[in-house]
């Protein structure tokens, strides 16, 4: 019998990306790296321009994170929009350690800024400086601070939705426990797209994509420790730190929850899946064919990738109540 890990091939369409990516030799995160990779890539004046452009505005708000530290919230919205509608709290991906709270906006576009929501982004503290809880009650108290001062924000207090994507998404599923041990604000929805949930590296996933594709095993590990040092892997970390570590998911709010086959975090994924209907949450899964971590960002024109952000779009829709578009019937 033999000891070789074989994975889920990669979706063909990514061939050449992933071909690219290999070109270029191992990649291996260091300590050195995360300065620049905390960076946002375009300066703030152009990134408005291109809000603007989409018709959208931004401002900043500064408001009480964990032990009362200052933290930032983005609040992105169309301009000259009026009256209370729904608020989207995002939170940031990068392994709890890198990325930016106002990166990749245009990932909202397909799916979600057409519903006139308003989108609020915080600016959680990164690990290793700010190790665990920092990262997960600093998302918690901006919550906190959004459903308190919705009238001022134009949000419906009684519709605000928590969406996240990989390190992001994992910090959503926790401040989502968080908010309902300590009572609210209430959620209507999360969204948790391919999410860093467990710290313990015991999947298949976690040796199937080792050396391999986007954010593989090697990266996660280096997440985890940063966040949480010594305590990985041990019975010393809480399940808002790791929400895979829960132990009961009830009363949690509908949930959508995607990976991809050929991604490390696919196996942790299924497992909270299936650990939310078993506590009788309305909860949708999506396994995506040969994807990796990350694909409807890095190949947005891949057929997968297309079908993965109209699902979410459909998810969406329903979530808010809103009509599917019409569309003309073939002659």
């Amino acid at each position: 019998m033999s000891d070789v890990i074989t994975r889920p091939p990669f979706d063909p369409e990514f061939a050449p990306f992933l071909d690219a990516l290999a070109a270029r030799g191992p990649f291996r995160l260091t300590p050195e790296m995360l300065p620049r990779m905390r960076q946002l890539d375009v300066p703030l004046e152009t990134l408005d321009d291109g809000l603007r452009a989409r018709g959208l505005e931004r401002r900043s708000i500064t408001v009480p994170g964990y032990l009362g530290d200052p933290i930032e919230l983005a609040v992105i919205q169309r301009i000259g929009r009026t009256g209370p509608t729904t608020g989207v709290y995002t939170i940031h991906g990068g392994g709890m350690m890198f990325g930016h709270h106002l990166g990749n906006l245009d990932s909202y576009d397909d799916w979600l800024l057409d519903h006139d929501v308003v989108l609020v982004s915080v600016d959680y503290r990164l690990a290793p400086e700010h190790p665990d809880p920092y990262p997960v009650e600093d998302c918690a108290a901006g919550l906190v601070w959004v459903a308190e001062h919705a009238d001022e924000l134009g949000i419906d207090p009684d519709r605000i939705v928590i969406a996240g994507q990989s390190a992001g998404a994992g910090l959503a599923a926790g401040t989502a426990l968080l908010m309902r041990d300590r009572g609210g604000p209430a959620v209507l929805g999360q969204i948790l797209v391919s999410p860093m949930l467990d710290d313990r590296d015991r999947t298949v996933s976690t040796q199937q994509i080792d050396g391999v594709g986007v954010a593989d095993r090697q990266m996660t590990r280096f997440g985890w420790d940063a966040y949480l040092g010594e305590r990985r892997g041990t019975d010393d970390v809480s399940e808002y730190a790791a929400p895979a570590r829960a132990t009961s998911l009830v009363d949690l709010p509908p949930t959508y929850i995607d990976c991809g086959s050929a991604e490390v975090f696919r196996d942790e994924t299924v497992s909270y899946a299936s650990a939310l209907w078993a506590a009788g949450v309305d909860a949708e899964l999506h396994v995506w064919p040969g994807a990796f971590h990350g694909f409807t960002s890095m190949v947005p024109d891949a057929t997968v990738s297309r079908r993965a952000v109209s699902a979410l779009a459909d998810w969406t829709r329903r979530l808010l109540g809103e009509p599917h578009p019409v569309r003309a019937e073939r002659g």
